[in-house]
C-alpha cells in the first residue's frame, strides 16, 4: 500500500487542525475514547459542536491558546491509502517547525481563511512548499461557512493565489483549488450540498487519486551504503552486500556502476529484500546489493550508475534555514551531515537573506538569526557526493549539528 506524507500550512485560526480532525473522524480513523475525548474538551469550551482540532493539538499550549506550536504527525489509512500528515505551525516564529515538517513531504494542504484570502504568511507558506519542491499543493480555501459559500469569495481568492504562483521559480508544482468547510464537513471527505457550482473532487478523493509517480521527486538513481552485510555462517561466508535505501530512482542487476568516493566501477550481481532476490530495486526500496567485484565499499560510500555521477566537491553555496536561537556567522564551523556522511563545515559567506514572502533579498546579511532563510556558501574538510537540490531533493540536502551542543540547528538545501 502506499504511503503517502502531507505536510499543512496555515495562517492562526485558518483551522488547519480542524480540517484534520474532521479529515480523521470522517474516515472513521478515530478512536472511541479519542473521540470520547474530543466531545469532553469541546463540552467543557462550552461548544455545541465537536472541536476537531483537539484530535491533533497535543501540547497544552496549543489546546490553551488554539494554535499549533509544535510539529505533529498524524497516521490514518483508507482502502487505497496511508497517510501521515505533518501538521506544522503556521506562524512566522516557527518556520523552522515548518521547513521541517514540509522537507519529508510529497504533497501539501494549503489553508486559507476565505474570510480573509490571501495575506502574507499565505506567501511565506507558498514559498517554502516551492523551495523544498513540494509537488503536489491542494489550497483548501477554509471557512466557506462564514462566507454563505459564495462563489465568487472562492474566486477572488483563487486569482489572488494563481497571482503569487507567477513568483514561483518551481514549475513542475501541481496546484489545485478546493473550498471546504472543516468545520461542517463540505468537500472534506464528503461532497458539499451547499457549494453546487463547485464539481471537482473532495480533498479526500484528490489524495487517493494522487499516483506516486507523479507525485514523488525523481533523479538519477543514488545509493548511499548504510551496512556492509558480511555474515558469520559457514553457508554465507563468502557472502558481502551491501544495505541501504535506493533514492532518485531505479537500480537493476546488470547495471554498471561506479562506487564513490574511490571512483571504482563494477556491476551489480544480485539484489535483495531480506530472504527474496529481484532483477530491480525500485526508488525508496531497502535492500541489499551485491557487485561482481570483489572491491572495498565501506559505510557512508554511495553507488551509482557510471553514467550519472553526482558532483564530487568540497565546496558549495546552499539554501539554509536557521533553526538555532545561537546566530550563524561567517567563518563558524559546524558539523554537516550529508545522508550517511558527517563532514566538518565552516561558513565561507552570507551571500543574502531570502524574504520567504516574496519580497525580495537582504543583501547586507552579517548573520543568521532563528528563521531566517539565507544563501550561504561552505567549505567542506572532504569532499562530499550531491546533487543540487532542484535535481535531487534527497541528495541535495543536509543538516548542520553544533559540535559543542549537538543541537541540529540548520538545514541545507544545495543550490
Amino acid at each position: 500500500m502506499d504511503v503517502l506524507k502531507i505536510a499543512t500550512a496555515g495562517s492562526v485560526d485558518d483551522g488547519k487542525s480542524t480540517l484534520i480532525g474532521r479529515l480523521l473522524y470522517d474516515t472513521k480513523s478515530l478512536t472511541n475514547d479519542k473521540l470520547e475525548a474530543i466531545e469532553r474538551a469541546s463540552k467543557q469550551k462550552g461548544f455545541d459542536y465537536l472541536d476537531f482540532s483537539f484530535a491533533t493539538d497535543g501540547l497544552v499550549a496549543e489546546r490553551e491558546q488554539g494554535i499549533t506550536i509544535d510539529v505533529a504527525h498524524i497516521y490514518f489509512s483508507t482502502n487505497t491509502k496511508s497517510y501521515i500528515i505533518a501538521d506544522t505551525p503556521g506562524h512566522v516564529e516557527y518556520t523552522r517547525n515548518m521547513v521541517t515538517g514540509a522537507s519529508t513531504s510529497q504533497a501539501a494542504i494549503v489553508l486559507i481563511d476565505a474570510r480573509k484570502g490571501v495575506i502574507e504568511q499565505t506567501n511565506r507558506h507558498f514559498f517554502i512548499n516551492n523551495l523544498l519542491r513540494v509537488k503536489d499543493v491542494i489550497v483548501a480555501i477554509n471557512k466557506m461557512d462564514l462566507v454563505d459559500f459564495s462563489e465568487e469569495t472562492y474566486n477572488n481568492i483563487k486569482a489572488d493565489f494563481e497571482a503569487l504562483m507567477e513568483k514561483r521559480d518551481y514549475q513542475d508544482q501541481r496546484i489545485t483549488f478546493i473550498p471546504v468547510s472543516a468545520l461542517k464537513g463540505d468537500n472534506v471527505v464528503h461532497g458539499s450540498d451547499n457549494m453546487p457550482w463547485y464539481n471537482g473532487q473532495t480533498l479526500i478523493e484528490h489524495l487517493e487519486q494522487l499516483k506516486t509517480e507523479d507525485i514523488y521527486n525523481t533523479g538519477t538513481p543514488r545509493f548511499p551504503v548504510q551496512y556492509v552485510v558480511r555474515p558469520k555462517t559457514n553457508e554465507f561466508h563468502d557472502f558481502r552486500g551491501y544495505a541501504g535505501k535506493v533514492y532518485g530512482g531505479d537500480l537493476s542487476v546488470g547495471d554498471d556502476v561506479v562506487v564513490l568516493p574511490s571512483q571504482t566501477k563494477s556491476k551489480i550481481k544480485e539484489i535483495y529484500a531480506y530472504d527474496k532476490t529481484f532483477d530491480t530495486a525500485s526508488r525508496r526500496s531497502s535492500v541489499t546489493i551485491t557487485l561482481e567485484n570483489d572491491i572495498n565499499v565501506s559505510r557512508g560510500d554511495m553507488i551509482v550508475k557510471e553514467n550519472d555521477l553526482p558532483t564530487i566537491e568540497k565546496q558549495f553555496t546552499a539554501t539554509i534555514c536557521w533553526m538555532d536561537a545561537k546566530q550563524l556567522t561567517s567563518g563558524a564551523k559546524y558539523l554537516l551531515q550529508h545522508g550517511v556522511n558527517k563532514v566538518l563545515a565552516r561558513v565561507e559567506n552570507i551571500h543574502h537573506k531570502i524574504n520567504p514572502d516574496y519580497s525580495g533579498i537582504s543583501t547586507d546579511a552579517q548573520s543568521l538569526g532563528m528563521n531566517d532563510i539565507a544563501s550561504v556558501s561552505f567549505k567542506l574538510n572532504r569532499p562530499i557526493f550531491y546533487d543540487a537540490f532542484k535535481e535531487h531533493r534527497t541528495n541535495g540536502s543536509f543538516i548542520l549539528i553544533d559540535s559543542q551542543s549537538n543541537n541540529t540547528v540548520g538545514a541545507g538545501f544545495i543550490q
